[in-house]
């Protein structure tokens, strides 16, 4: 029987890509892997809730991935944070970037960057089930359906 492993550890081992320390990545760095994570983890639950046209998951994931909606649900979560986290959370929502959100506030923006920053941080030290568990309190703190 084949080992379960995840994600993370099949590509480390395929592709030879040797742990780092994750504390010595910029802020914008962890957002940037952090956003394609929370992506693919909305991504997959629209998919799983039901086969439908690429259009409509399409719109169905982008009223979840979009810094409006991330600055909401950090604001929901941040009581529930631990220390680490927060300090993760404000290095990605202090960061300097180059872009702005189309739809969206600097403060908006900023937040969203920082949940961003968060996602990728726990995603590289293959905490997923923290990340998840973030993502449903969010959720459902905000009220949200998917």
């Amino acid at each position: 029987m084949e080992e379960s492993i995840t994600i993370q550890e099949a590509i480390r081992r395929d592709f030879d890509c040797k742990p780092q320390d994750i504390r010595t990545y910029s802020p914008l760095t962890l957002a940037y892997i952090g956003d394609a994570i929370y992506d693919l983890v909305i991504r997959t639950i629209v998919v799983e809730r039901g086969n439908s046209s690429a259009n409509k998951l399409h719109r169905k994931t982008v009223s979840y991935v979009n810094a409006r909606v991330q600055a909401r649900m950090i604001d929901a979560l941040e009581s529930e944070l631990t220390q680490e986290e927060t300090a993760v959370y404000h290095r990605g929502r202090n960061a300097k970037s180059c872009t702005a959100a189309k739809n969206a506030s600097i403060i908006e923006y900023r937040k969203a960057t920082g949940m961003e920053a968060l996602c990728g941080y726990l995603y590289l030290q293959d905490r997923q089930e923290r990340m998840l568990y973030l993502i449903r309190e969010a959720i459902a703190r905000t009220g949200m359906e998917i």
